[in-house]
Order: structure tokens, then C-alpha cells, then sequence
């Protein structure tokens, strides 16, 4: 399996690296044995968080008496130093470990520095100090503030949305943690399940040597999937860059990535599933996007407030009432038997 060298942090993952979000979906019987079927195939660096909800527990169920065998990094969304210390004590307990390789803030609105006034930073240097964690690092999804946290030269590591569907900016920015030494650890490389060629996305990836790639997985199938592209790397071909090209075309611009942090809705709205539904459904078909309770969520969309809390914390911008709107219309014309 090719391997990718972290930056300064000197940490030599595999390529395929293992994304522990969707795990939290699954029974802890069923996490523990795709986590480690992944290690015994050769997976050997994981990302979790603390807002994954069980997601780190199921993680030290499944790694209890391997530490040092794999890499494991988690995040805070701490906003006071308090909450900082909360979060990692609960996180080594989770991970039933004593220390973490990469320590994360989580999609801040601001990057951490010392003396900032909120003794984040210094909270993460003390942890270092102690042992506690091993490596610095920040996820983003707002380019400014990761080309800041570059900059500072603070962070050993960023994690950011790095798929076929980048700007030329994104790669600007890969190519930026590369200049200086720092880890780049790529999200959303499937965009949030939008990009449904795996074979078109891991060929994209495979072409920056500084890119460690966290694929979402969920499911053995899921996993055996990316597995076999250890043995048989897929190449941007010219099919495979056939549809990157289509989609590319189709996705570029103002759609809905699933991240999330426009929530929680006052009304309740679902606006990470609700605001990219059409496109779900055109490319990647589901009963379950057709289902009476998914109905209900849909029309939940009625109810906007049009209050612009959801827009003013997406991290790209985008007029997040208006894509409601949108989605909400073409989701009853499919319903109606217009449109698919």
C-alpha cells in the first residue's frame, strides 16, 4: 500500500485512510469488525471526533491493547480552554489510550493562536507538553482561515475538503502545506456522497503524494471497495476522466456539501439531507430518499423562517434558504412523477 509522509509530523499512514464518522451509524458488534478488518488489511491511520457521537468509543472497543500499532486523530469543538480539557479527557477515555496522535480543532470560525484571549492554543501546547497529545492540528472548511492556519506555521497538520470536484484554489492550498512541511489530510473526498465513482475519486487523489485521503466508510463492501484499489490502482484514464469532467460540470458551484454546521434549525429543518436532496436522488438513488418519513422532513422545508442562521454559518457561503427552496420544488415534481 503506498504511504503518505504527515508533513513534519514524521507519521507514515497508508494511503487508504479510515474516515470514523458513518461508524457511528452501526452497532459497536459491527464497527469493531470492519475497524478491524481495515487494520488487518493495512489501514493504519483513523480520524474520529468528539461530536461523532459513540464513534471514539467504538474505536478503543475495537484498538484496546494495539496503541501503538495504528494512529488515531480526534477533534474538539471546544470555545474556552474549560471545554478544551473536557473534551480531551473524555476522548483518551473513549479511546481507552493515553495519548492522541493529532489533536484537531474543529472547524473553528477563527484560528486558534496564542494569546487570542480564549487560551485554546496554549491549552493544546500544554496537552503536548504533557504528553497528552503528540501532534497539532485544525480541520477547515473556509480557505482563509486555513490559509492562515498555514501561515502561522502553528499547525503540523490541516484537514480540509479536498476532492476531484477542488478548485484551483483547494489545490493551491495543497500544494501550500506541502511548501511547508505540513501534514494535508483530505475530507469530503467523495463530497459528502455526491461523488459516486470511487475508482474517478481515489485516481484523483492518488495524484498528490502529500494527500492522505479519510474515506468515509460504513459498510465491508464500502471498505473491500477501496481495498482493492491498493492492488489495482485506478488510473485517470479516459473514462475515468470522462466523468470527472461530467461531474465537474454538473456539481461545481452552489450545491449543498452535507457538512452540517449550518445546524441545528430552528424549525427543525433536516438542511444538511433537505438542501442537496435532488441531487441525492439524481445520483445515487434510494428508496429511503422517497420514504413517508423523508416526505415529512421535506416538507418540514415549508416552515422556513427564512431567519438566516443557516446561512450566515455556512462555511461556503451559499444562500442555504434559497437551496431549500429549490430542492423542496424538484423534490415534489419527482414525487409527482415529473422529474428523475
Amino acid at each position: 500500500m503506498a504511504k503518505v509522509r504527515l508533513g513534519r509530523t514524521e507519521i507514515m499512514a497508508e494511503k487508504n485512510a479510515f474516515g470514523a464518522l458513518p461508524i457511528q451509524r452501526i452497532s459497536v458488534e459491527a464497527a469493531v469488525k470492519l475497524l478491524r478488518r481495515a487494520y488487518a488489511q493495512g489501514v493504519n491511520f483513523y480520524d474520529t471526533a468528539r461530536w461523532y457521537t459513540d464513534s471514539e468509543e467504538k474505536l478503543g472497543e475495537a484498538f484496546e491493547g494495539m496503541r501503538e500499532k495504528i494512529y488515531i486523530a480526534t477533534k474538539t469543538g471546544a470555545a474556552t480552554a474549560e471545554e478544551f480539557w473536557r473534551d480531551l479527557h473524555t476522548s483518551l477515555t473513549n479511546l481507552r489510550t493515553d495519548y492522541i496522535d493529532i489533536y484537531q480543532f474543529h472547524n473553528p470560525a477563527f484560528c486558534p493562536k496564542p494569546g487570542d484571549g480564549t487560551g485554546l492554543y496554549e491549552a493544546m501546547l500544554e496537552a503536548k507538553d504533557k504528553g497528552m497529545i503528540r501532534h497539532i492540528g485544525i480541520t477547515n472548511h473556509r480557505l482563509n482561515i486555513a490559509h492562515e492556519a498555514v501561515e502561522s506555521g502553528l499547525y503540523e497538520t490541516l484537514q480540509f475538503p479536498f476532492s476531484y470536484l477542488a478548485s484551483e484554489k483547494d489545490i493551491e492550498l495543497a500544494e501550500q502545506c506541502k511548501a511547508a512541511d505540513m501534514g494535508f489530510i483530505a475530507m469530503k473526498a467523495l463530497s459528502g456522497g455526491l461523488i459516486t465513482n470511487s475508482a474517478a475519486a481515489y485516481a484523483f487523489l492518488a495524484q498528490y503524494e502529500n494527500v492522505l485521503p479519510i474515506w468515509g466508510i460504513q459498510r465491508e463492501k464500502e471498505l473491500d471497495e477501496f481495498l482493492s484499489y491498493v492492488e489495482n490502482p485506478p488510473v485517470p484514464d479516459e473514462e475515468l476522466s470522462a466523468v470527472i469532467a461530467r461531474d465537474r460540470e454538473e456539481l461545481l458551484g452552489d450545491f449543498c456539501r452535507g457538512c452540517g454546521y449550518c445546524m441545528p434549525c430552528p424549525v427543525g429543518i433536516e438542511i444538511n439531507n433537505c438542501a442537496r436532496m435532488s441531487l441525492l436522488i439524481r445520483r445515487a438513488p434510494s428508496a429511503a430518499q422517497l420514504t413517508p418519513e423523508m416526505q415529512e422532513k421535506m416538507k418540514r422545508i415549508e416552515d422556513c423562517l427564512h431567519c438566516g442562521k443557516c446561512k450566515s454559518k455556512c462555511p461556503y457561503g451559499l444562500d442555504t434558504p434559497g437551496l431549500l427552496e429549490k430542492n423542496y420544488k424538484d423534490y415534489c415534481e419527482i414525487l409527482a412523477g415529473k422529474a428523475l
